[in-house]
This record gives C-alpha cells, structure tokens and sequence, in this order.
C-alpha cells in the first residue's frame, strides 16, 4: 500500500476510512463498482462485500430482503468521495468512463481540488477528485479554507490524460471524505464539532464543511434535499454507516467522553465504537 504524504487526507488526526452501502441488486452494484470505480474484491460475507484498492478496504456492499428504497430527502449519502493521488490519475479514470459511455452528474473546480460527479446503479452519490498541493489553497484569516465550484474543463483533463490500458485505481487511492445528507445545518455544526471536534473550514449556503487538520474536508453536511427531514429509518438503502479513524486516539477519547455526556448511546466491539447519529445514519469511530 502506498505510503500518503504527510498532509494527504489520511494522515490527519481524524479522517474518513470506510462507507458501508445497502443495495438491493448486489451482484450488479459489486460488479459495477469493480468495472467502473476499479474497485477490487477484499472480503466476502453472507450478506456482502467488502471492496478496495491495493489492499485497502473503502466500502463494503451488503443487501437486505426488506430494504425499503430511501427517498431522495432522506438523511444520509450525499457522495462518497474517492481521492486519487494527482490529476494523471484522475484524468485516466475520466477517459475510461468516458470509454464506457457512463453518464456524469457533473464536474467542478473547487479550488481545492477538481472533481467529477456521477451516481452508482441505484443511486448513491460518488465523487472522485484530486487535491491541488495544499501550498496553492487560500486559507483565510477565520482559519477557514476558500472553496468555490467552477466549472471543470473536462476535455482538457482528457487530452492530458495518459492514453494506456487502465487497470482500475490506482495504489494510493483513498476515501478523501464523505458528504452527508442531514436535516438542519446548526445541529450538523454543533455535531460534528462539538461531538467529534472536527474545524469548521467552509461554509456554503445549506452546507458546512468539517475537517481535521487543516483539511479542506472530511465530512461534508448539506440540507438541499433533506432540511427538516425526519430521522433516517434502519431498513432503507444507501449509506448504513461510515467510520472515522482517529490518528490521534485522545481525539477519539475525547469524542467518546462527548458522546457519553450527552448521553448518546455507543456500542463497543473490539476496537470499533458504533453509534448512531442525530439523523439516523450510522456512525463507526476507530483510532
């Protein structure tokens, strides 16, 4: 497994390290993850399956009979986004897709990074950027970082792109972060800052953006489908959970102890804390 640069998305003292998907078609959602995202297969359960790049676990695929299809204001996934290493990369996933006539929901310049927008067979949101090197972002005096969505030049990304035999993501690609559904933006803020102590380092109107780090994003939070929304039901497709990977295991004590004081509760297993958050959508932190 690549080794990440020390201010890469991953080697923050918190990050985001897995999304967990129910779908109703597994062996077509699977199957597409592995031919378009070029996931490969990791491990194999009685319900799921768990895929990755290069050995690393990114998101597990389970199917439940009794899944109700979420509705669109639903709380939960926005996107999940997969970081690749740097523009090459991105640009030769884009020329595979772009072989394989897959529709794009869009593509932006966020200053940041560039990213491309598309949707997997049963709807869950994906993003796949690259990060610019962070001596080119724009950190403003209030700490925050400057973000903006401008249009992307997908034709030059293409013709930049190196033209051999792609043969899925490549090593070093990561879930830079996930962008979340949920109903109302203060408690989002009061979450996952108060709760998980994660920097507020973006705000866009109906949106937040929380990091560690200095990060641009790790979660994003919006209420464009889902403001006022009731909780999110247990049997719905889409996103069942994410987990946040603590580097730094105080943060993570520090997050428990604010779980416990405002009494929400959490499941140990191991060395995994599972919980439930303020929207219904479940929540695994790790260090």
């Amino acid at each position: 497994m690549t080794e990440q640069a020390e201010n890469h998305a991953i080697r923050m003292p918190a990050y985001v390290d897995h999304s967990h998907l129910v779908v109703r078609d597994l062996p077509m959602v699977s199957s597409w993850y592995q031919a378009i995202m070029g996931l490969t297969p990791i491990e194999k359960t009685a319900s799921g399956e768990t895929l990755g790049v290069a050995g690393r676990s990114l998101l597990t695929l389970t199917t439940e009979g009794n899944a109700a299809i979420a509705p669109q204001n639903a709380p939960g996934l926005f996107h999940t986004a997969f970081l690749v290493p740097d523009r090459a990369q991105l640009g030769r996933w884009l020329a595979h897709i772009a072989h394989n006539n897959v529709p794009l929901q869009g593509a932006s310049d966020h200053l940041v990074s560039e990213a491309i927008y598309l949707g997997d067979p049963e709807g869950n949101g994906i993003e796949v950027y690259r990060d610019r090197p962070r001596a080119e972002w724009d950190y403003q005096q209030d700490g925050m970082v400057k973000m903006a969505t401008l249009p992307l030049d997908l034709q030059a990304l293409y013709d930049e792109a190196p033209k051999d035999a792609w043969n899925g993501m490549a090593d070093g690609t990561a879930i830079g972060h996930i962008h979340l559904q949920v109903a109302d933006i203060p408690e989002a803020n009061a979450f996952f800052q108060g709760v998980l102590g994660l920097d507020l380092m973006a705000t866009y109107p109906g949106a937040s953006f929380f990091a560690s780090g200095k990060y641009h994003h790790h979660v994003g939070a919006n209420i464009w489908n889902s403001r006022g929304a009731p909780k999110r039901q247990a049997n719905m497709t889409g996103l069942a959970d994410y987990t946040v990977r603590f580097n730094d295991p105080a943060k993570l004590q520090a997050a428990l102890a604010a779980l416990e004081k405002l009494e929400i509760p959490v499941t140990r297993n191991g060395d995994t804390h599972s919980l439930v958050d303020p929207w219904g959508i479940g929540l695994r932190l790790e260090a």
